[in-house]
């Protein structure tokens, strides 16, 4: 797994911090300083707060925190390293009080005492520390919620392939006894199904494992199907569908219509002349309208009711969230889906 940047840029960036504060500081104080000045102000010091910094944020946190859930264990041992390093820093100061105690301010002389010099310093150690901490658990929540990101992904893509996978048997099913029904009955028209399955199985295997398709593909997978059915219907089947817009130029996930379109076949009347089956697909640059209305068989009592639909709504919610709107209408004599989808 490739690791992230983003903890060397956030101590990067906090050391810059650090030095441009102490650089400014040099830099607008007129008093000149001797290279063992800054030796022990610059290196010797700033061994002593790198180390605290990196002894808490590497071992204290990891082992009493992270770790073992220590809490007052690792509140004593950070109260600890804070005493530890404003022992050593003052007793280097005592050992050294010219470049260390002394000060300049505004042409005058003065002399930290050493306690003042010690409780500065309990400051500072404790300002590393907790530096420390919080980039600590800053860099710990990221890493967190980008576990959780990604997670989330690999969860909806697997539920994804899950619903596709529901869904092509399903259609194969009922293609399949279509088929069957009509080697039955010795129908002319057996070649011309099996043709059309080959044709729609190629391109839900090929085409619909991309993440979208081309809404052209679609909308022909589309009549492809209703090609399909309309053979094993002896009197004819009369389906009306009208496009418009900008079908050409459009994606969309695959396989997300056709469960209407299927459901209108399975549960309606699609024999009537009068009232055949509408579907109505507009497309611009920002939304696809799609629509589909039957009239009821009022004899059907299919008690399965498929997976279809129920799929298709979990598939919109999960590739189209907060994008779609699904109107189900199931009156009386008919049966009409209406889907708008922010594309």
């Amino acid at each position: 797994m490739k690791k992230s940047k983003g903890p060397l840029i956030l101590h990067t960036i906090f050391w810059f911090l650090v030095l441009l504060i102490i650089g400014m500081v040099v830099f607008f104080d007129a008093e000149p300083h001797s290279l063992k000045d800054y030796f022990l102000s610059f290196g010797v010091i700033g061994v002593i707060n790198v180390s605290i910094f990196y002894i808490n944020y590497i071992i204290l946190i990891p082992e009493f925190i992270k770790k073992n859930k220590k809490y007052w264990l690792f509140l004593m041992s950070f109260i600890l390293l804070i005493a530890a390093a404003t022992l050593i820093k003052t007793v280097i100061a005592v050992l050294n009080p010219e470049e260390l105690l002394k000060y300049k301010m505004d042409g005058k002389v003065g002399e930290f005492s050493v306690n003042r010099y010690a409780i500065n310093t309990v400051f500072s150690n404790g300002f590393f520390l907790v530096s420390s901490s919080i980039i600590s658990f800053v860099i710990d929540w990221f890493a967190t919620e980008r576990i959780q990101r990604n997670l989330e992904s690999e969860r909806r893509e697997m539920e994804l392939q899950f619903l596709k996978s529901q869904l092509n048997p399903h259609f194969l099913f009922n293609s399949l006894n279509n088929i069957y029904s009509l080697a039955y009955q010795k129908s002319d028209k057996t070649a011309d199904a099996i043709m059309k399955l080959s044709e729609i199985m190629r391109y839900m295997i090929y085409e619909s494992n991309t993440p979208t398709v081309s809404l052209s593909k679609e909308v022909d997978y589309l009549k492809s199907y209703i090609e399909l059915q309309k053979i094993r219907f002896k009197d004819g089947a009369y389906v009306e569908m009208t496009l418009s817009g900008e079908i050409d130029d459009q994606k969309i996930v695959p396989l997300m219509l056709i469960s209407f379109v299927e459901n209108a076949f399975k549960h309606g009347v699609v024999t009537d002349p009068a009232e055949p089956v509408k579907i109505d697909i507009i497309a611009n640059q920002k939304i696809l309208h799609f629509s589909v209305i039957n009239k009821k068989n009022t004899q059907n009592k299919d008690a399965q009711g498929g997976v279809g639909l129920p799929n298709v709504e979990r598939r919109l919610q999960l590739v189209y969230p907060d994008r779609y709107k699904l109107n189900v209408v199931n009156s009386a004599t008919h049966y009409t889906c209406e889907l708008m989808i922010d594309i």
